[in-house]
C-alpha cells in the first residue's frame, strides 16, 4: 500500500464536491447494523451512497468524520484487507479532529479485497457506522449475512420506478392534476419506460439505438462478469442461450425440465443439475427473479414452476419479437411490489388445477392480503371474464377480498359475484396509489 497515495485519494473526497443527484424512494432505516445496498449492475447503487453522503451532512454531520473507499479506484487496488486499518490511520492524521467523533464509512466495490468482511466486521465491532455496496454478483446478499454474522441489514435497489423516472424526464410534473395534456403526456411517458426500462444511464439517453446498446452491454455484463468470470463456466454458451431462454420467458412460467428436453431434442448435452445451477447464478446476480406459484405448504411451493420476472423490463427488448406490452406491465407491477415489499412480506402467483391463474398473491405474515390481475385489456368481454373469474375463484380459495385488477387504462369499482372488485389504470397506481 502506498501511504502517500492513500492520502491524496483521502484528500480528493474531501476536496471534492458531491455531485447532483436524483432522489430515490429506497429509505434505508438508522440502525446499528451494518447498512449493505445489493441490487443490478448499474442500477446507482453507487450514487445512492453519494446522495445518503449529502444527506449525512445536510443533516449536520461533518465530512470530516465520512470516509469514502471505492476499491476499484486504482490507488486502492492494491490494499489488502488487514491495511484498511491503516487508511483509517491515515485519516486521523489528515483530520485529527474526527479522531474523538463516530467516523462513518461508506465501503463500495469491498469484494474486490480478499477477506473484506473480516476488516468490515472487526471495524463494525469497534463502533464505525457502516454502509456498503458492490456492483458484482460477489456481493450478494446470502453471502453478506453468511459473511457478517447477523450484523447487515441489506436492502434492495432496483432499477429507476416508474415515479423516480418521471422526475427526471419532468421534475415537478403532478400526476394527481391531470388534463387531457398532461395525461397524454403521463401516458407517452409510460409506453416509453415499458420499452426501455429503468436504469439510470437508459433514461438520460435520447437516442433509441445507443439505448438498446447500452442494455446490450449490460446484457453481456451479467453473462459474462457475474456469471462466467466469477462461477469459471466453461460452457459459455449454454449459459448464455439459458439467459436468452429467461429473458424471452418474462412474466411466464419457466420449467427447467422443459428447457432440458429442449435441449435434450437438439442433440445439447446439459443436465437438469447444471440448468438449476446455472439459473440460481443468475437469479444471485440479481439479473431474474423467480416467484414460486402460492400454496400453505412451503415444500410445495419451494417445487412448484416458478415464474420469472427480470430486473428490468428494457432487458425484453433485446429479444422480442413483436412487443407485448401485456407482459411488460405485469413485469413492472412485480418490480414496483418488490420496492415497496415490508418485512414479512411474500410474492406468489396463484394458478387452479383448470388452469386458471391470478398474477400476484401478496402474503405477509401468513395472511394474504392482496390479490393482483395485470390486465392491459379488460374491455374486451372475453379477457374481463376470464381475469375477474380467476380472481373471484382465488378470492374465496385464500380468503381474501382486496381484489386488484391493473389496467391500460380502465378505470372503476365493479362488483362481480358478491365481490368488490378495484379497476386502476397502471399509470395510476404506478403513480398515485
Amino acid at each position: 500500500m502506498d501511504h502517500l497515495e492513500i492520502q491524496e485519494y483521502l484528500l480528493d473526497f474531501q476536496k471534492r464536491a458531491l455531485p447532483e443527484l436524483a432522489e430515490r424512494e429506497l429509505e434505508v432505516n438508522k440502525s446499528n447494523k451494518i447498512k449493505s445496498i445489493i441490487g443490478p449492475r448499474r442500477a446507482g447503487k453507487t450514487s445512492f451512497l453519494f446522495k445518503k453522503i449529502g444527506e449525512l451532512m445536510a443533516s449536520g454531520v461533518e465530512k470530516e468524520r465520512i470516509l469514502y473507499l471505492n476499491f476499484e479506484d486504482p490507488r486502492l487496488v492494491d490494499v489488502r484487507f488487514k491495511e484498511i486499518r491503516d487508511i483509517i490511520k491515515i485519516h486521523w492524521q489528515l483530520y485529527p479532529a474526527s479522531i474523538s467523533k463516530k467516523c462513518i464509512i461508506f465501503f463500495d466495490e469491498p469484494q474486490m479485497i480478499d477477506n473484506w468482511e473480516i476488516a468490515v466486521r472487526a471495524l463494525h465491532d469497534e463502533g464505525f457506522e457502516i454502509y456498503l455496496t458492490g456492483s458484482s454478483s460477489r456481493l450478494l446478499s446470502r453471502e453478506i449475512s453468511t459473511s457478517l454474522r447477523g450484523r447487515t441489514l441489506s436492502y434492495l435497489l432496483l432499477p429507476f420506478s416508474f415515479k423516480e423516472f418521471l422526475e427526471i424526464k419532468h421534475p415537478g410534473f403532478d400526476p394527481n392534476r391531470l388534463g387531457s395534456k398532461e395525461k397524454s403526456l403521463l401516458k407517452g411517458l409510460l409506453d416509453q419506460y415499458l420499452e426501455f426500462g429503468g436504469f439510470p444511464e437508459i433514461i438520460l439517453e435520447e437516442n433509441p439505438e445507443t439505448r438498446l446498446r447500452i442494455l446490450n452491454e449490460y446484457f453481456n455484463l451479467v453473462v459474462y462478469r457475474d456469471v462466467v468470470e466469477r462461477y469459471k463456466i466453461k460452457n459459455t454458451q449454454l449459459i448464455k442461450w439459458l439467459v436468452k431462454s429467461l429473458t424471452v420467458s418474462y412474466s411466464k412460467e419457466f420449467s427447467v425440465h422443459k428447457q432440458y428436453l429442449t435441449l435434450k431434442s437438439k442433440g445439447i448435452k446439459a443436465s437438469k443439475n447444471t440448468l438449476y445451477s446455472y439459473l440460481s447464478m443468475l437469479e444471485d446476480s440479481v439479473f431474474v427473479f423467480l416467484v414460486p406459484r402460492f400454496d400453505y405448504s412451503i415444500r410445495k411451493r419451494d417445487l412448484s414452476i416458478h415464474k420469472v420476472y427480470l430486473c428490468d423490463v428494457g432487458f425484453a427488448r433485446l429479444t422480442e419479437i413483436s412487443r407485448d406490452y401485456g407482459r411488460k406491465m405485469e413485469n413492472v407491477v412485480f418490480l414496483e411490489l418488490e420496492r415497496r415489499r415490508r418485512a414479512l412480506t411474500d410474492i406468489f402467483y396463484w394458478k387452479n388445477p383448470q388452469q386458471e391463474e391470478v398474477d400476484f398473491v401478496v402474503q405477509t405474515g401468513g395472511r394474504v392480503e392482496q390479490l393482483i390481475q395485470v390486465c392491459r385489456d379488460v374491455e374486451d368481454a372475453d379477457v374481463m371474464k376470464r381475469e375477474v373469474r380467476a380472481l373471484v375463484k382465488a378470492s374465496d380459495q385464500l380468503e381474501c377480498d382486496d381484489l386488484l385488477v391493473i389496467t391500460g387504462d380502465y378505470d372503476s369499482v365493479e362488483e362481480h359475484k358478491g365481490k368488490s372488485i378495484r379497476f386502476i389504470p397502471l399509470w395510476m397506481w404506478l403513480t398515485v396509489e
